[in-house]
This record gives structure tokens, sequence and C-alpha cells, in this order.
């Protein structure tokens, strides 16, 4: 199993590195579109080119789904912490947050692979591009967050949720700011409580 994890991590960082790379010329794309419509309905000497406002709108799909698949690697979305960290039930809903990516993974590969080739009945109206070009991102993105989630999952099942999560998240900017002093501030109250609160049931008649 640690060899499947090893060539699977492997697999991954390529696989990122290759997103990164695609967003990057997305993103240019989608600037440079947006920035001449802006210049053609106020420069008349240019042509009103109706087709980038598709492209514009097309790379801005990509990279909102290319860009979530790159989010669960690192489990850089958003997350609503309701237990305490550290606590079982806290454990438990982390799991369960790595197990919903892979299924929603898994539901975008199944159900997006009939929208996409829905595409190829559609074509965009100014363009004339096929839309199975847009359509199949969802399946796509599917695979990504399926292999990103699994990476997740088997490093948490070989050595631990807090270990995998040490290695592949993004370290939170609050995290990254507390100092030892600051966090053992905020620790010494509650550990000086639970203290109390066992010293006075060891004291009971």
């Amino acid at each position: 199993m640690p060899s499947v994890l090893a060539g699977l991590s492997r697999l991954n960082r390529t696989l990122e590195r290759l997103l990164y790379l695609v967003l990057l010329v997305l993103l240019a794309s989608f600037i440079v579109f947006i920035i001449y419509q802006i210049a053609s309905r106020n420069l008349a000497f240019l042509p009103r080119l109706f087709w980038t406002e598709e492209f514009s709108r097309f790379a801005f799909q990509w990279m909102v789904m290319l860009g979530t698949a790159v989010g669960v690697l690192h489990a850089d979305h958003f997350v609503l912490e309701a237990f305490p960290r550290g606590s079982r039930a806290d454990l438990v809903t982390r799991w369960i947050r790595d197990l919903a990516c892979l299924l929603l993974g898994v539901l975008f590969i199944v159900h997006g692979k009939d929208f996409a080739l829905s595409g190829l009945r559609r074509s965009a109206m100014a363009s004339g591009l096929s839309m199975i070009y847009v359509y199949s991102v969802f399946t796509v993105s599917g695979v990504f967050i399926v292999l990103f989630s699994l990476q997740r999952l088997l490093h948490a099942w070989l050595f631990g949720m807090t270990a995998m999560e040490a290695a592949l998240n993004t370290p939170s900017e609050a995290e990254e700011l507390a100092t030892p002093e600051e966090t053992q501030a905020v620790l010494s109250p509650v550990i000086a409580g639970h203290a109390h609160d066992a010293t006075d049931r060891r004291t009971l008649p």
C-alpha cells in the first residue's frame, strides 16, 4: 500500500503542475478577452468579436472546475469546524469530508459523461464551437477530484488523518501567525479548567 500511495502521489504532483499551467493559460486568456471586449465597446476602429464573450465565459467555467479539483487536494475549500479540534467527532467529520469529495468526483464522472456527450448536438452561437468542449469540464474535474481524494484517503488510512493533513493541507493563516506562547495562552485556561474539575471529583465523599 505505501508503494501505491507513492505512485499516486507522484502522478498527482505531475497532474497538479499541469493544472497550474492550464489554469495560468486560462486566466491569461480570460483577462485578454475581457480587456478586448471593453476596448472594442469604446474604440470604434476595433471590430466587435462576439466570440470573445463566449470564450471568456468558457475559460471562467474551466477555471472554476479545475480550481475546485486542486482545492480538494489541499483542502482549500471553506470548512466550518463544528467540533473541538482533535475530538473524536472532529476526526469523524474530517473523514466524512474527504469521502464526500470522493463521492462528488464519482458523480461528476458518471453523470458528467452523458452531459458532455449531449454537447455533440449543440454549438456555441457566436463561435460555432461544439459544446462538448465546455460540457466535458465536469467529467474532467471529476477525474481529478477522484484521484486527489484517493490520495488523501489512502494517506490518512496509512499514516493517520493528522499526518495526511500536515503533508497535504494548505496551512491556515491563523496557525502560521500563532506563536507557541499564544497557543499556550489559549490552551492554559482550558487545561486548568479540566484539572480543576478532576480535582473536584476526587474530593467528593
